[in-house]
């Protein structure tokens, strides 16, 4: 860490364990924040607001009046992305400030920050191809991508560095991790009923040609798996006496279950904007709880004292002990 004056940055700016995570926590609302503008853009026929990227026309970078309300919304969503970058970068920057320096935490901070560039230009590719639903249904995973990787720091900073523990059997964590995995598969395929429907975030945007019955059947039929592995896990987690993990994974579930009911009334309703909107808002939330409940199989423990130092280790075992009188 550089040094001023003889006082190196991390002395003269402390950062606690406590405000890390707060950071920490912060970018994951952030990044959760703009998957819904995002939400509103699309949901308001402001996709192509802003016509070109990385300007908002070709002869500004702005939105201008005579784009309407339209352009605000696109520009005022791109505006968001500095902001969401700039609590990525605090979270760097604290990371570095930290003391005593946490292993594993920087490369996972780093991936926030460098996820957030990466969004935007996936968001300039949408508009440069006309909101093809396609690259509109990947801008949307890159996202939940973000999310994961900053909740995975957020977790990180609350352990501590010791060895990683199960806190259930082996099978049960298999099947967790296959929960998981059928939980992102829901998202993907959330995304092609998207592509499928009548919501392209621009009246003149393609639609990805799937019919909207059968791959909304195909993505119930995987919410219906998702919330029967779920339940089975909490009468699993139950009965090892794993009463985080049962915690957790009856989270899921009530999630799972909100997320499930707002789905199939909007399906009903004709896709209501508003629903649409919560609906993937939601689907954030699912893979946070997701995400909490696979971490609930396993802890890390403190480091053992022995081991916390290992300079005052050796130089306690290089000590010479005194010869008896």
């Amino acid at each position: 860490m550089r040094r001023i004056r003889g006082v190196t940055l991390a002395a003269r700016f402390p950062v606690s364990t406590t405000l890390l995570r707060r950071l920490a926590f912060a970018s994951i609302v952030a990044n959760v924040g703009i998957v819904g503008t995002g939400g509103l853009v699309r949901l308001t026929a402001s996709g192509l607001g802003c016509p070109t990227w990385p300007r908002c026309t070709d002869e500004s970078y702005t939105s201008t009046p005579e784009m309407g309300i339209h352009g605000v919304i696109e520009f005022g969503n791109r505006l968001l992305t500095f902001a969401v970058g700039a609590i990525a970068l605090a979270v760097v920057v604290a990371v570095l400030l930290h003391r005593p320096r946490r292993r594993g935490l920087l490369p996972l901070a780093l991936g926030v920050l460098a996820g957030i560039p990466a969004q935007a230009v996936l968001g300039g590719i949408t508009v440069l191809t006309d909101l093809n639903p396609w690259v509109v249904g990947l801008h949307f995973l890159a996202s939940m991508v973000v999310i994961a990787v900053a909740y995975a720091l957020w977790r990180r900073i609350k352990d501590p560095d010791g060895p990683v523990v199960p806190t259930v059997p082996g099978p049960l964590r298999t099947l967790a991790r296959l929960t998981t995995a059928v939980s992102a598969s829901v998202l993907v395929v959330g995304t092609w009923v998207t592509g499928s429907g009548p919501h392209a975030g621009d009246h003149g945007a393609a639609r990805n040609g799937l019919d909207p019955e059968n791959i909304s059947q195909l993505h119930a039929d995987g919410v219906f798996l998702l919330v029967g592995l779920s339940v089975g896990l909490v009468f699993a987690f139950r009965a090892v006496g794993a009463a985080q993990a049962t915690r957790a994974a009856v989270i899921l579930v009530a999630v799972e279950l909100g997320q499930g009911v707002i789905g199939f009334v909007q399906y009903f309703t004709d896709l209501p904007a508003l629903l649409v909107g919560a609906h993937m808002v939601g689907s954030c939330l699912v893979l946070i709880a997701t995400l909490n409940m696979l971490w609930s199989t396993r802890e890390r423990r403190p480091v053992a004292p022995e081991s916390a130092d290992p300079t005052t280790s050796a130089a306690r075992s290089e000590t010479p002990v005194p010869a008896a009188a």
